[in-house]
């Protein structure tokens, strides 16, 4: 499991990113948190933990986001739609904050393509299951825009649970004056709790995020230890690295029915050193993994593999040097690509491949 990275700073001064004018706006249209306890502040002394659902359509930004707040990658990301498949949850731990972000596949209103209507099902379902459990809702837009797909997604959003509004991408926009009538007319779609515009790419605006979402979390003990980034196996983050490598890696020309399936996952003792009759107990081992890549048709095959297999002997390349960068050792990696015909709309299939 990779470990937690130094602590970002949380002082005040990380906030820089904010313009002002669009903070007298925020204030004006009295977005501060509701009154009667869902936003008030508790005893200092007393510990916060609480799930926050992160959602939005298709390639908006969740994953980076989740990554960003986390401080360290756990979700993959790709220019490629509907990259995440899984609930992926993301642990914070701040002063008495345990901050518990799951982050859902992007909600897939296209229910009929052909071929994937069983796995289109298994992410929506997916999505409804995660809200039914959490404290808070962020729900993630681009900045100045609102369209069709994310009113689809807004209409499954729980009326009882506070909702923050997320307006991502806030580094595209031009002149941040556009926003107060933009945010005027979301208003009028959902009660917002809060409406806090960033990057997710910045960390400044991920620390000015997690300090507003500490009130809305419930007083209880934390679920997780400190120290802890994801609930998620080492074996689960290898499959999504190497299918993050493939969907960069190929683009547009591979559908994105394609998936990975960890093989076998071993975990090697070190080698002690020369002399020695037992290595360090803080030495590191070998991490050895067989996975297969699994596309729909033949032509997808062979748009994996590439001319002479460079493009598959890249796409090893790429997730082993990252995998070893995030589970801190030596990784062995082999990969190889079968050809199975309408997984996608096959139920068994899709439990056996790891969709829940």
């Amino acid at each position: 499991m990779p470990k937690k990275p130094a602590a970002p700073a949380t002082t005040p001064a990380a906030t820089e990113e904010v313009n002002p004018s669009l903070d007298a706006m925020l204030a004006n249209l009295s977005m501060a948190r509701k009154s009667g306890g869902e936003g008030g502040e508790a005893a200092p002394a007393a510990q916060r933990c609480g799930l926050i659902a992160i959602v939005g359509r298709p390639n908006v930004g969740k994953s980076t986001l989740l990554n960003a707040l986390v401080g360290q990658k756990v979700s993959i990301t790709s220019r490629k739609a509907q990259t995440t498949r899984h609930r992926i949850t993301g642990i914070r731990t701040d002063g008495d904050t345990q901050f518990v972000f799951v982050d859902t596949p992007g909600f897939q209103t296209r229910h009929t393509v052909r071929g994937t209507a069983a796995l289109n099902r298994n992410l929506n379902k997916t999505v409804q299951a995660t809200l039914s459990d959490v404290d808070v809702v962020l729900f993630l837009v681009e900045a100045g825009r609102y369209g069709p797909d994310d009113a689809k997604v807004l209409a499954l959003l729980p009326k009882d649970k506070p909702v923050v509004l997320v307006a991502n991408k806030l580094d595209l926009v031009q002149r941040r004056e556009d926003l107060f009538p933009w945010l005027q007319t979301m208003q009028t779609h959902h009660p917002f709790t809060e409406f806090i515009p960033l990057s997710a790419q910045k960390e400044a605006d991920a620390v000015r995020l997690a300090g507003l979402l500490r009130p809305y979390l419930p007083e209880q003990g934390w679920w997780y230890d400190a120290e802890a980034l994801t609930d998620r196996t080492d074996r689960f983050l290898v499959s999504e690295m190497i299918r993050e490598k493939l969907f960069r890696l190929t683009g547009d020309e591979l559908p994105y029915t394609s998936t990975v399936v960890i093989d076998q996952y071993a975990e090697e003792p070190a080698v002690p050193a020369k002399g020695k009759t037992k290595a360090a107990p803080t030495a590191k081992g070998l991490v050895r993994v067989a996975a297969t890549i699994i596309v729909e048709r033949e032509q997808h095959k062979g748009m994996v593999i590439g001319d002479k297999g460079e493009r598959l002997k890249r796409i090893g390349t790429e997730a082993r040097t990252e995998l070893e960068r995030l589970l801190g050792t030596k990784v062995f990696l082999e990969i190889w690509v079968k050809v199975r015909s309408g997984w996608a709309d096959d139920d068994a299939r899709l439990r056996t491949y790891g969709y829940e």
